[in-house]
């Protein structure tokens, strides 16, 4: 019999509760975002909007290289470190964990770079998986001899069990999401972890599709590396993105060698001292040019904003969201995974007859946006989502779904 699946249990009392209290929501946030009341956007998943208040703190950040003699050594360092700050709270991390990386391959990257693998092994992925999360392995894979094992999407839509399943003593390497990105479909990844440590097995998470919406935490699920891109649920710009290295890998290789990265790059006149030892930490392997003084302010204010509405609170909300869209989706004879299976802040939507070719180019035509992704019109709502877009929303579905 499988182990409960906790995460799911999670998702199951979510989408069966019509009656979370105001207290445990969130409501609209609209008015911190610079969305017209003409557009209903449900892409968070593809690109999220920025809000009004990391607008303006790039701008202002931007603009500070207009007068460069007003920057000091010292503005190279506190806003890399402010968002170090904010990213260990998120996941329950120390600040020393957490590096700056400008995208998730980056992260993945370092992560493949730092880890072994014998011929005789096999690294696991999805089938499916987000690129980013994959040609690192199939490099890794192929220079070491090892296995690239691809584990089919279950019929079910239970990613756990089938992973659990093609664990065995023979895992190296398990390069996993939290959901999947094309439809949300959840992993369990505490008992995935536990099910890894029995065998030595390192995890890497791809957490793109669910840091800042999905929460997380470091002391649970224990990965070795956990990467995210800034620009989807983290409400950040562009460009931008995090990487938590285990204290047990800190003491790795990263993938280049710059300045501030060495120990004692805080004193600029004596960086010609060349020396062996790093930052504390995992800030041996930030990128170069870190301190980016147009993307940093944008990225902080973003965190900030999500730690203030509480990533709890703003599952539930978005659950609540979602949820009414299935409610309506689903008698126009649209089909979706099981809602217990799939993470509250995505809905992928899938009809028996096939979607239009055009479906999006449909859909932005009413001003609705969306992404398809595989065979699902993919539905990724945030806290700017209000009843008016739901409705405008089905009524675009309505229109969109294919007749027998």
């Amino acid at each position: 019999m499988p182990v409960p699946n906790l995460v799911c249990e999670f998702a199951r009392a979510v989408a069966q509760s019509d009656s979370t209290t105001a207290v445990d929501t969130i409501g609209c946030q609209r008015v911190l975002f610079d969305i017209p009341p003409s557009v209903a956007y449900f892409n968070c998943a593809y690109l999220s909007p920025l809000l009004l208040t990391s607008s303006s703190e790039s701008t202002c950040g931007i603009e500070r290289k207009l007068h460069p003699w007003q920057i000091r050594p010292g503005d190279f360092f506190n806003e890399t470190e402010r968002v170090r700050a904010l990213a260990a709270q998120l996941i329950n991390a120390r600040n020393d964990d957490i590096a700056l990386t400008p995208a998730a391959s980056y992260g993945i990257a370092t992560a493949a770079a730092n880890l072994t693998v014998s011929p005789q092994q096999e690294i696991i992925v999805l089938e499916d998986q987000y690129p980013s999360n994959y040609y690192s392995w199939v490099e890794l894979a192929g220079n070491s001899g090892a296995r690239l094992r691809c584990i089919p999407r279950p019929a079910n839509g239970d990613w756990t069990t089938a992973i659990l399943n093609a664990i065995t003593p023979a895992t190296a390497i398990a390069a996993l999401p939290h959901c999947h990105w094309t439809d949300g479909t959840l992993i369990d990844l505490a008992q995935i972890s536990g099910a890894l440590r029995s065998t030595g097995a390192a995890l890497v998470i791809d957490a793109t599709q669910s840091l800042g919406v999905l929460p997380f935490d470091v002391a649970e699920i224990d990965p070795d590396f956990l990467v995210s891109s800034g620009y989807k649920w983290l409400l950040g710009p562009y460009s931008t993105g995090l990487l938590y290295v285990a204290p047990r890998q800190q003491h790795g290789r990263p993938l280049e060698h710059n300045g501030l990265n060495r120990a004692g790059s805080e004193d600029f006149s004596q960086l010609v001292r060349y020396r062996d030892d790093f930052q504390v930490g995992a800030r041996r392997f930030d990128v170069g040019e870190r301190a980016n003084f147009a993307l940093l302010p944008a990225l902080i204010a973003a965190l900030e904003q999500l730690l203030e509405w509480d990533v709890h609170a703003i599952q539930r909300s978005l659950s609540q969201l979602t949820n009414d869209i299935y409610k309506r989706v689903t008698p126009l004879g649209f089909e979706t995974p099981k809602r217990a299976l799939c993470a509250g802040h995505f809905l992928g939507i899938r009809h028996p007859n096939g979607l239009p070719k055009d479906a999006t180019k449909q859909l932005a035509m009413d001003a609705v946006y969306v992404s398809v992704r595989g065979d699902s019109l993919r539905v990724t709502p945030h806290l700017y989502n209000n009843t008016d877009d739901i409705d405008r929303l089905i009524q675009s579905l309505s229109r969109l779904a294919p007749r027998p």
